[in-house]
């Protein structure tokens, strides 16, 4: 009986870690301002290859 608790622990310990991360990736995504996004993507697009074959 006590694997199952130590198991559960540590289910919900990851679970955390998880939510943990998701959360400041969408606080690194959110704090781009207009105008540095539209310069990054046109640095991607300036990247892409003109010539389609």
């Amino acid at each position: 009986m006590r694997w199952w608790k130590i198991l559960g622990l540590a289910a919900f310990a990851g679970v955390a870690a998880g939510g943990v991360v998701a959360v400041r990736a969408e606080r690194r995504r959110r704090a781009y301002t207009p105008e540095e996004i539209r310069d990054r993507l046109r640095e991607r697009t300036a990247e892409i290859p003109s010539e389609v074959p």
